[in-house]
């Protein structure tokens, strides 16, 4: 009955949003993991919650106009998708990249309304961005198109409204540049970004936050079944901060990541990357935009064009770097391969028929808005720090983070334990996500 229900409620969505595959995914896997629940549960029904749910409360579209070092007109498209303010503001990042649309922002935002849901912290869902590419762009060409785009979308932020973040594209030169124009429109200086600079308001462990929590949250996996990160080796596909990060916190607990990768190809070191070639990493997308080729190429290591890394023999997998990176044939050649756990650290990163497989297979599976959620767990920190005008110690933040990942880990097995012992991880996060967001709906009635 649940699976007719499923499929109703999905025409719907599709009639009312086409165009939209990343949407419709998002949605069809809450929907799958909640349908029973509002089946049984007559008040979810009454009051529509799910149909209300996937209803963004504000979707902005704007026009960025800025000069590019020529002094040619460049013209951009601004979005901020404003889904969910039933916990607290919005929250969610800005991404800057040329896949960015409407539809993807609605995808991004329905799922960060649960993710912050799960932190246990008062922040709403929220997601924005451009399809501007910084790559390859001056500093100055940066800097002008990130005035022109705040001055539009400091409209509609605020530090008690929507508090964006940074994502893809969106690293510390931009947060600076947006926060700089932010200020000087408003004339106040308030937390209303997060990821902000530690010397202009930011937090301690920020940059680290999404790296170490997935780390954190994949410790607590393998715990669970009596295994651990030391010793295991491991697959990525991103370099960016969360990459960088994950890589750090897996050689702190013993493990060994052996690849990086981009939309060109990927990097087989099976050494590990720890020492001076971890530093090299650190920099190599975040300052410089680089590709990763020319890690294998300083390196002397195995580079493999126009392949993804989920080929490479490992015990996890860790996507870290954009939606539908990993098909149901790559997931597959994991489990063919003995792969034990996948843990997504990127947002919506595998396919839906993936993440069947692995739940058919009973593979370990820690799905984005559980697993990545260390940070907007920080930046909810962040948030904190700003509003009490003080800031917390690196071993405070990292101890915080910590504990909410581990709170997170127990809350989805709470709700996704099956009769075998097996953890359903998507299903317990959707679940436990779902119940604070209706209920806190349900309080404010019909808005």
């Amino acid at each position: 009955m649940s699976s007719k229900a499923v499929e109703a409620f999905m025409a719907q969505v599709i009639a009312r949003n086409p165009g939209e595959p990343e949407f419709h995914q998002a949605v069809r896997e809450v929907a799958e993991s909640v349908m029973p629940i509002i089946q049984s549960t007559p008040v979810y029904q009454k009051a529509r919650i799910l149909e209300r749910m996937v209803e963004p409360e504000r979707a902005i579209i704007f026009r960025v106009p800025w000069v590019d070092d020529k002094g040619e007109v460049q013209v951009n498209r601004g979005f901020r998708v404003q889904m969910n303010s039933a916990i607290g503001p919005y929250k969610g990042g800005l991404r800057f990249h040329a896949s960015v649309t409407l539809g993807s922002m609605k995808f991004l935002a329905f799922e960060q309304t649960f993710k912050n849901a799960l932190t246990t912290l008062p922040m709403g869902g929220g997601k924005g961005g451009s399809d501007f590419n910084p790559r390859g762009k001056s500093d100055g060409e940066v800097m002008r198109f990130c005035q022109s785009f705040m001055t539009e979308l400091a409209r509609h932020i605020g530090p008690n409204t929507d508090v964006p973040a940074g994502d893809i594209g969106v690293g510390g030169r931009e947060l600076g540049y947006l926060y700089g124009q932010y200020k000087r429109l408003v004339n106040a200086f308030e937390g209303v970004l997060t990821g902000k600079g530690i010397n202009w308001g930011g937090s301690l462990i920020r940059p680290e936050a999404t790296g170490y929590g997935v780390t954190y949250f994949t410790r607590e996996m393998l715990a669970r079944v009596g295994e651990s990160i030391k010793g295991k080796t491991i697959a990525i596909s991103g370099y960016g901060n969360v990459g960088s990060y994950l890589i750090e916190k897996v050689n702190e607990l013993g493990g060994k990541v052996v690849t990086i990768g981009d939309e060109f190809g990927y990097v087989h070191d099976p050494e590990g990357i720890s020492g001076e070639k971890l530093e090299f990493v650190k920099d190599l997308w975040t300052v410089y935009r680089a590709p990763a080729r020319d890690y294998a190429e300083r390196y002397n290591a195995k580079w493999v064009p126009g392949r993804r890394p989920w080929e490479v023999k490992c015990d996890i997998a860790i996507p870290t770097a954009i939606q539908n990176e990993l098909n149901a044939e790559d997931a597959q050649q994991l489990i063919d391969n003995g792969c034990i756990a996948v843990c997504e650290a990127a947002n919506m990163p595998c396919t839906i028929e993936a993440i069947h497989l692995f739940l058919k297979n009973k593979i370990l599976f820690g799905p984005a808005k559980a697993a990545n959620a260390g940070g907007v767990a920080v930046s909810g920190l962040e948030m904190s720090q700003n509003s009490m005008r003080m800031s917390w110690s690196r071993e405070e933040v990292d101890q915080r983070l910590n504990g909410i990942m581990v709170r997170i880990h127990e809350t989805c097995v709470e709700h996704g334990k099956t009769p075998d012992d097996y953890v359903d991880y998507v299903k317990g996060a959707n679940i436990a996500g779902f119940y604070k967001v209706a209920s806190a709906m349900l309080d404010l009635g019909v808005v």
